[in-house]
């Protein structure tokens, strides 16, 4: 299942890295954690309302953004989410969980290569990101039972070529369908 967490240290490190101390890295964790908070209540409008105000002072903070990806995410808006994605992998290229998760997005909309290049910039730029080896797994099983079923369209009487599609499929059943439905995290 294709999926990208963020973990706390995680956003510690990248708090850091942006140069926020002290009271503002408090103040932004109050501005995020009120915003988490508002979408764990159900609350995506007033979620993305908060996000928004923080990032009307703060229009450079990578954290306030990633949350604005994931809120409209949540909010059944793909197309608005890969567009805060994208301009976060611009502005800050260096970051992985971008790129992983404008590949779970990609792979929603059944643009698998896209979503292959996506992943594997994840992983140059972080070669220990287990989440994104994890979804690139899981993109290859998808365009194998792709080749698979294109084999079967050209010659249907291939029981091995539909042996291996079973396989991929079963694989799928176990990990992979939740994909299209679960996004980021």
């Amino acid at each position: 299942m294709l999926q990208s967490p963020l973990s706390a240290l995680r956003y510690a490190l990248l708090a850091w890295a942006l140069g926020l101390g002290g009271a503002a890295s408090v103040a932004v964790a109050d501005n995020l954690a009120d915003a988490q908070r508002l979408l764990k209540q159900g609350q995506q409008a007033a979620a993305l309302e908060k996000i928004e105000e923080h990032l009307a002072s703060n229009p450079a903070d990578a954290r306030g953004r990633f949350s604005k990806g994931l809120i409209l995410v949540e909010m059944g808006r793909p197309a608005d989410a890969m567009t805060v994605f994208s301009k976060l992998i611009e502005d800050y290229p260096e970051l992985p969980e971008p790129y992983n998760n404008l590949a779970v997005l990609y792979a929603q909309q059944k643009q698998y290569d896209k979503a292959q290049t996506a992943l594997e910039m994840a992983i140059r730029i972080l070669p220990t990101y287990a989440t994104a080896y994890e979804n690139l797994g899981d993109i290859h099983a998808r365009l194998a039972g792709q080749a698979y079923e294109k084999a079967l369209q050209i010659d249907p009487a291939k029981k091995a070529v539909r042996l291996k599609l079973a396989r991929v499929q079963e694989a799928g059943s176990r990990g992979l369908g939740d994909a299209d439905r679960k996004s980021v995290v």
